[in-house]
């Protein structure tokens, strides 16, 4: 399942494969064309290794004719994996996808579980859980130096922390090699697979995340308890993921989220009649993750959740990491 691991361009000649449904996906963003099925668009960019709002920001930005944006994605993300794109195709066509495609899988199923039964009732019972060691200390340590290259800051110099940011604690690098490590490692994706049952997931392609302490002049940039889907009944299974790069204590910013919210939240949500549930304070029930460098916390999408204000010593550094399954269920009404 090596969901963004690219091809090398000179070796291949440079040229992007065909790939179903781009064509229609540009000429959506660039000419007004019919929109492309939302999943499908969704699955498009992870098999590509595209962010979203990179994405989006280059079609909408130089209306780009769509022999140039084939160039920029080989140029951007390199050339998609070949399983990648024929699990994609097979989605699709409703095939299988290639034998080789379908072996990768096989070697997720027969992995050791990731997630003890411990973890998996944690899971069930608060709907979070933190994958332990998701990656190494040398690959957690070279997530560290990109996130202070893309932050423009320096451990060492607390001033340099807080530039101006257009993301706000976001940071938008998506293609880098230390970003994979996350991306690919067998534990992330078996833990994943336990969750949903499958290991026929895709990836994200997420972004970094940098939360300096907050100080005069620079309050917390992140949002608040929040939600990123519909709260139309019911709300469906799927889940989100934070990497810590770095230790990370209860008081640095770390992930908080209401626990166990995912199996109350569809008879909530009906009890609360016209007011609107985005607008509920629920922050005498959020509870603070701790971590330590290269853990992995997951949790499941009906969690009220979002990254915390920072009034420690320290920034939080962050990278974002999911995995999701093609027939995850996407409500077209947003509440």
């Amino acid at each position: 399942m090596s969901a963004v691991v690219h091809e090398n361009p000179v070796e291949t000649g440079g040229r992007l494969p065909e790939v179903a449904c781009l064509h229609e996906f540009w000429a959506a963003h660039v000419q007004g064309g019919m929109p492309v099925q939302q999943m499908i668009e969704r699955l498009l960019l992870s098999t590509l290794g595209l962010g979203n709002l990179q994405t989006y920001r280059f079609l909408r930005s130089g209306q780009p004719a769509f022999a140039e944006f084939e160039d920029w994605i080989v140029a951007t993300a390199g050339l998609p994996d070949s399983n990648t794109l024929s699990r994609y195709h097979g989605w699709l066509t409703d095939l299988p996808p290639s034998i080789e495609a379908q072996a990768e899988l096989a070697e997720v199923d027969a992995m050791p579980p990731a997630l003890s039964e411990d973890d998996l009732a944690h899971w069930e019972e608060h709907g979070f859980v933190v994958l332990h060691n998701a990656i190494t200390g040398p690959e957690a340590a070279a997530l560290c130096e990109l996130v202070w290259q893309q932050a423009g800051g320096r451990p060492d110099e607390p001033d340099s922390w807080y530039s101006e940011r257009e993301g706000g604690i976001m940071l938008a690098c998506y293609q880098h090699p230390a970003l994979e490590a996350a991306r690919r490692s067998p534990r992330v994706r078996k833990a994943f697979a336990q969750l949903w049952g499958t290991a026929n997931l895709f990836v994200t392609i997420d972004q970094l995340g940098f939360n300096p302490p907050e100080r005069e002049g620079h309050p917390f940039a992140g949002s608040d308890l929040h939600w990123d889907v519909s709260l139309a009944a019911p709300v469906p299974f799927a889940t989100q993921g934070v990497l810590y790069l770095s230790d990370t204590s209860a008081d640095q910013g770390a992930f908080r989220c209401v626990p166990g919210f995912h199996r109350t939240i569809d008879a909530w949500v009906a009890g609360l009649g016209s007011a609107d549930p985005r607008a509920i304070d629920l922050h005498d029930r959020e509870h603070y993750v701790e971590g330590r460098a290269g853990d992995l916390v997951i949790w499941h999408q009906a969690l009220p959740h979002g990254a915390s204000p920072n009034r420690s010593d320290k920034p939080r550094l962050a990278q974002y990491v999911n995995l999701y399954s093609p027939d995850m269920v996407i409500r077209s009404r947003w509440r």
